[in-house]
């Protein structure tokens, strides 16, 4: 052990192990969050010794956890190897469950996805959905070339809340019977992987943050207007969820309807855009992207509809600025697509309703910002997974 590293001789053969560990980690997440390195770069960089560094990187070699990706030749010196965590050390899950679609990936320690499959969700129950979700994880892995235990985490983004108590989902109205109690404990032991559950408009935050506009961002809001409405707050990288996991569901939220008082997510979604369409003359099998093509073709009717959804959208971002004060705040989910239309009518609106204006951008991973933030989220439990289990096995 060289002199400035942190350890003395004195220290127990345990405490030294711990060390070792410590140095081990320090240098793979310097490799990860920096990009390849020499020797003499880590050394720098970490502060520890040539020799420690040495040791260290050698271990990780051994453990799979680190691989040569090339050389550095200098003006002056000898040629340096540069070294990069091996991203098929282990392998990451990203499940997205939604009411029409269910997204499936895997992807490296890198986040680089290699294998991915979008199906869609025709299951007419919580149980057959479920079969789904494992039936198709399990294909998507199978098609990609990993062995099924290489993949040693996984998470699954859904409406609502969930209540690890109880062990359900809360408030997924959209999805009957999702809240079942059991429902993920029996897709866990199916796939016979870790899994954790959380809200898609969380995750889609994360996404969006990881891989989208979000990054960089300070404090941002992240709206999912689809089949309902939600709302992910990302805070300096990190997701504010709330005292119990509830912050951001925006959609519970009154709103002034014209019988009876509503929730915000009965004016601010796709089922919303559909309903203002109709009782503005649309006639015909609509859905909300017929809608908006329609107004983009100058379809009257169809564009006060969207000018009403602007107006509704002007209302949600007005209330996120006050409470959050975001210095962004990103449009996601089905309506997400149509953005371009409606920027200019929740801009105009917003300047009526508050001083408080943040900036307003679409999202940049569409429909992809879930299920990119659930392997966000399930890389970053992977990676610690693949060192605790490589550094104990070599």
């Amino acid at each position: 052990m060289a002199a400035g590293d942190v350890v003395t001789q004195q220290e127990q053969p345990w405490n030294r192990q711990r060390l070792r560990s410590t140095n081990e980690r320090l240098l793979l997440d310097r490799l990860r969050s920096a990009g390849p390195a020499s020797r003499a770069q880590l050394a720098r960089d970490t502060g520890l010794s040539k020799p420690t560094v040495s040791s260290a990187l050698a271990a990780l070699e051994s453990a799979g956890l680190v691989h040569e990706v090339g050389t550095l030749a200098p003006e002056r010196g000898r040629t340096a190897v540069l070294y990069a965590p091996d991203p098929a050390a282990g392998y990451a899950l990203g499940i997205d469950v939604g009411r029409s679609w269910l997204r499936v990936a895997v992807a490296d320690l890198d986040g680089s996805v290699v294998a991915r499959s979008d199906v869609r969700n025709r299951a007419r129950s919580s149980g057959a959905m479920a079969d789904l979700v494992v039936a198709t994880a399990r294909q998507v892995v199978a098609g990609s070339g990993v062995a099924p235990d290489e993949v040693v985490h996984a998470v699954v983004g859904t409406p609502g809340v969930y209540d690890e108590r109880q062990r359900r989902v809360r408030y997924a109205m959209h999805l009957p019977g999702w809240g079942r109690a059991g429902l993920f404990d029996r897709m866990r032991a199916e796939l016979g992987v870790p899994l954790e559950v959380h809200n898609d408009a969380n995750l889609a935050a994360l996404g969006e943050y990881t891989y989208g506009v979000g990054a960089g961002s300070r404090l941002f809001a992240y709206i999912l207007i689809g089949t309902g409405l939600g709302m992910g707050v990302v805070s300096d990288g990190r997701l504010f969820t709330g005292a119990h996991g509830l912050a951001g569901e925006i959609g519970f939220l009154p709103w002034p309807g014209q019988q009876k008082p509503e929730r915000l997510e009965d004016a601010v979604s796709g089922v919303a855009v559909v309903e203002a369409a109709r009782r503005f003359g649309m006639s015909g099998q609509l859905t909300a992207k017929a809608v908006f093509d329609a107004a983009r073709q100058g379809n009257e009717a169809a564009v006060k509809a969207v000018r009403l959804e602007g107006e509704r959208i002007a209302h949600t971002v007005a209330a996120a600025a006050a409470v959050l004060d975001p210095d962004l705040v990103v449009l996601g989910g089905g309506v997400g697509h149509s953005v371009d239309l409606l920027l200019k009518p929740v801009r105009d609106n917003l300047r009526a309703l508050t001083p408080l204006r943040p900036r307003i951008a679409p999202s940049r991973l569409g429909e992809d910002a879930v299920l990119l933030g659930a392997v966000a989220t399930a890389l970053d439990t992977a990676r610690d997974m693949v060192f605790e289990r490589r550094s104990a096995a070599s």
